[in-house]
């Protein structure tokens, strides 16, 4: 009985949807029902869905969110810095605080999203509790 349940279990997780609980984790929504918060302040989660109760304490986003965040607002940024200075030649102060603000808004933009996306990632695959019945 317990082999089958076993079977069960991770067959449950195959037939989640990996495109569709990640779309819902980046709206911040739960990735089950995609309706209920994911989070209740900026990175807090929420325990559970307050709409379908699937429960989310258990998720380890950990510093997953923020590694990300680094890694795709530099991508983006470092590049646009090289082209904004070769093709404007700006004066250095008026470069530095055009993009400290731009990092600093699109990491605040990002990283909740990607703390969502990681969750929905987390629920879609059966990892960090989310595969047990």
């Amino acid at each position: 009985m317990t082999d089958h349940s076993a079977e069960i279990t991770h067959a449950e997780k195959d037939q989640r949807p990996l495109a569709a609980s990640l779309l819902r984790g980046w709206r911040r929504k739960c990735p089950n029902c995609g309706a209920g918060p994911v989070l209740k302040g900026y990175l807090k989660v929420n325990d559970s869905c307050t709409v379908c109760r699937e429960e989310f304490f258990h998720h380890r986003a950990d510093d997953g969110p923020a590694y990300l965040t680094i890694l795709i607002v530099g991508h983006l940024m470092a590049p646009m810095l090289h082209i904004v200075f070769v093709t404007w030649r700006p004066e250095p102060l008026t470069l530095f605080t055009i993009f400290a603000v731009g990092c600093v808004g699109l990491s605040l933009y990002l990283l909740p999203r990607l703390k969502g996306a990681l969750i929905g990632f987390q629920w879609a695959k059966g990892m960090g509790g989310f595969g047990d019945t």
